[in-house]
């Protein structure tokens, strides 16, 4: 099951159509924190520069096409059950802009993205903005949207979409298969009924470092890595050397802070099932599994093969198990019940509550980028990078997307946790950790 959307239209000439918000955007709804808003971040980067007003044409054609991308929150009456989306079918803002160009641009773009969330008042819930420096060629597309209203699949959906009207090419004809499908289907020739392993306790909580003083926002290290390398055959993917990076990356930094590593480490994943062809539902559409290590599984001198091949067997039978976006609990919380100002109190205080049960942190990977991005005399994208929130209680998160056989990682925190200097070291044994799951090239020494 997913928190996905059947595309809608606005009635032509009649009131704007209303959805009720599904299990995912409400209790983001109800979650939100002015200190860490809830945004996600895609940047694009362009070789050349496109036509300001095509650009703006085609974005806007795009969001014709996935009118659910075009929503804003209806204001709640009082004693409302359920928080709605009205379906503007025409945006009520720019959704384009084009910054000066200027030295240091960019990043200043980067800590808006993460400190300031688009509105959810104001119909889509994102914005572009096309950054340029003048030590830079070309010029990075950079989305920021409101987690509450999609997610990042989707709106690199929105942005392929705008790069065929841009380009003026045809959509694909076939879209191509979900990701998260298991070679062959069925469980990948796991035993009938099996389950994954339990991991009982409080996970690990990701240690603190040294963080600089309170701002607004997560903060962000974007870097690029190669992607690593797998033996022919290999029963394992990309995504699971991701993980095992992962969690030894976290072991090995708590172990670092004098934190004694004698709880598992609980990695959430998100799983998209969706397909992403023109006809991809737009909003929040994957689910979340958490794949857990164990202490002795993270300790040092484990053995990355060994525990390659343990998760591969965990994450084929996480993605087969049927389970709700955000689990039973979620589900109960968002039942409409009793007024949503009263259910959006009790999740606030449930969520404090479970805070030392929330996973240690999360992992998402988009994988090979899936579209060219081909935005015709602007070219096509020669990197892509996105990042998820990292609010506290996890306060850092992993992301990465692949493209030109590059993997581009992002590592983004809660400002209340690390600093710009704990990311790097977290950057220098997340390097060493995922080269030390690949296989060795041709002609080296395992």
């Amino acid at each position: 099951m997913t928190a996905t959307h059947q595309q809608h239209s606005a009635r032509p000439g009649g009131p704007p159509r209303r959805l009720p918000f599904p299990v995912v955007d409400e209790i983001a709804r109800h979650c939100a924190d002015p200190d860490e808003p809830d945004t996600v971040h895609i940047e694009i980067h362009l070789p050349g520069r496109p036509d300001p007003e095509r650009l703006r044409a085609a974005v806007a054609t795009a969001l014709t096409r996935h009118p659910r991308a075009l929503v804003r929150q209806r204001a709640p009456r009082p004693l409302a059950l359920r928080y709605a989306w009205e379906l503007t079918g025409a945006p009520d803002t720019e959704v384009v802009a084009f910054p000066p160009r200027a030295a240091g641009a960019l990043a200043a773009a980067r800590v808006r993205a993460l400190a300031e969330p688009p509105p959810l008042t104001a119909s889509p819930p994102l914005r572009l903005d096309v950054v340029e420096e003048p030590e830079r060629p070309g010029c990075v597309l950079l989305f920021t949207l409101h987690h509450a209203a999609m997610d990042g699949p989707a709106c690199l959906r929105i942005a392929a979409t705008a790069a065929e009207v841009y380009a003026g090419g045809a959509p694909p004809a076939a879209e191509p298969p979900p990701r998260s499908a298991p070679a062959g289907g069925g469980t990948g020739g796991l035993p009938a009924g099996a389950r994954p392993p339990r991991t009982p306790g409080r996970p690990a909580r990701v240690a603190a470092g040294h963080p600089g003083p309170p701002a607004p926002g997560n903060g962000m290290l974007v870097c690029e890595l190669p992607v690593p390398r797998r033996a022919p055959g290999s029963g394992h993917t990309v995504n699971d050397q991701l993980l095992v990076a992962t969690a030894l990356t976290v072991a090995d930094w708590n172990r670092r802070q004098g934190q004694a590593q004698d709880r598992p480490v609980r990695i959430t994943m998100p799983v998209d099932d969706r397909p992403r062809g023109p006809g991809m539902p737009i909003g929040n559409g994957t689910r979340l599994v958490e794949v857990a290590y164990s202490a002795a599984e993270t300790a040092p001198g484990t053995d990355p093969a060994v525990l390659l091949a343990r998760t591969a067997e965990r994450t084929r039978l996480l993605k087969t198990l049927p389970r709700r976006p955000l689990g039973l609990g979620a589900a109960l919380l968002t039942a409409p019940v009793a007024p949503v100002a009263v259910r959006a109190r009790a999740t606030r205080a449930l969520r404090r509550l479970a805070a030392p049960w929330t996973s240690t942190t999360l992992l998402s990977n988009i994988g090979r980028v899936p579209y060219p991005l081909d935005f015709g005399d602007a070219g096509r994208a020669e990197r892509v990078w996105f990042s998820a929130p990292a609010r506290m209680p996890r306060g850092l998160t992993f992301t990465t997307a692949s493209t030109g056989g590059r993997l581009h990682l992002v590592l983004r925190w809660s400002r209340a946790l690390l600093g710009a200097e704990d990311a790097e070291v977290l950057r220098e044994l997340f390097t060493r950790h995922l080269a030390a799951t690949g296989a060795p090239a041709q002609g080296e020494t395992p």
